[in-house]
């Protein structure tokens, strides 16, 4: 663990002194634009993040009794029962977490990282927003600990915990099979997401054991919403009118029940959703899913950070939490 930058070795690779450091630091207007762009770079060459939260630190033998959860969108149910779990987790160790949303944005990501490890946070647990995770490296030598959930870096540089994507996505689809149905539509994420990557995996793995490919008139990627999901299900089932569909995350799942009710197809075209919805069980029929298990995943992602911030120095290793199918009805219909 190497020591962290400090303020005085900025001011000397910046050529100042250490009271410009601390203005530019602390947004003092006055500083020349020239010296704040010097300082700017000193720091980032040298990896230096201001300390917020000095004081207390001293106070509390270096610990903030905080950690920081960023997840792609804390109001989705997904992100929602994450939260929960590792709040649950951290109040019992009298650890408050802060959690922020990070909108599928990389660049979000990499800020509000920086925001938190600025104010000191004992540790990290992140849904990434994108591929590229090394912008944690100098925190992790600095001493920070982290722990990713929902998608699997390359590489692997901390823990993480993910759910069986691609393996859970092929169980939903051959259970659409099983009902003597041939044509399948697809209604994904962005293929940029990489859990979407899996499930649409997962999807052309089922349809290829059974001899079947995927009929590109049925497939339909990029839907992040569930009223972009339901505009273009209303449009692909109206123009082609498919046996069956499978909706790759729970909003777009959101979507495309409501236009199946829309165009009176609920009781014709099958359904398996990945990731449960609320009020799946009330809406007719019941919407089938392949679940995931976001209680265990905050759980065990927790456990591992605390584990890391007690010491824990094994090497990062990916977990995986089993999905299971709750059949409810739209996924069992029988073929008419």
């Amino acid at each position: 663990m190497s020591a962290r930058p400090t303020m005085r070795e900025v001011a000397a690779l910046a050529g100042v002194g250490i009271k410009t450091v601390s203005r530019v630091v602390n947004g003092v207007p006055t500083v020349a634009p020239e010296l704040v762009e010097r300082v700017r770079a000193a720091a980032d060459q040298l990896g230096y993040r201001p300390n917020l939260t000095a004081a207390n630190l001293r106070r509390t033998g270096g610990r903030t009794n905080t950690i920081g959860l960023l997840l792609d969108d804390v109001s989705n149910p997904y992100s929602g029962v994450v939260l929960r779990a590792v709040e649950d987790f951290a109040r019992e160790h009298n650890v408050v977490v802060l959690a922020a949303s990070l909108d599928e944005d990389p660049q979000r990501e990499r800020e509000l990282t920086r925001a938190l490890v600025n104010r000191r946070v004992d540790g990290l647990i992140v849904q990434p927003a994108g591929g590229d995770q090394r912008h944690v490296l100098t925190e992790q030598q600095a001493g920070m600990s982290f722990v990713l959930i929902d998608r699997l870096p390359e590489p692997l540089l901390a823990d993480a915990i993910v759910s069986d994507n691609r393996g859970g996505a092929r169980l939903a689809v051959e259970h659409l099979l099983r009902t003597r149905r041939r044509t399948v539509a697809y209604l994904g994420d962005d293929l940029a997401i990489q859990t979407a990557r899996d499930r649409y995996a997962g999807f052309t793995d089922a349809l290829s054991a059974a001899g079947l490919r995927p009929d590109e008139r049925l497939v339909r990627h990029g839907l992040r919403t569930a009223e972009q999901a339901r505009a273009v299900a209303r449009e692909l089932f109206a123009a082609h009118a498919p046996e069956a569909v499978f909706t790759s995350q729970n909003l777009v799942t959101i979507g495309a029940v409501e236009a199946l009710h829309e165009l009176g197809m609920e009781s014709r075209v099958a359904l398996v959703g990945f990731d449960d919805i609320p009020l799946a069980a009330i809406v007719r029929p019941g919407v089938s899913v392949m679940a995931q298990d976001p209680a265990a995943v905050g759980r065990l992602a927790v456990g591992r950070l605390f584990a890391r911030m007690a010491g824990d120095t094994s090497a990062p290793a990916a977990h995986t939490v089993p999905t299971r199918l709750i059949p409810r009805g739209s996924g069992e219909l029988p073929r008419l």
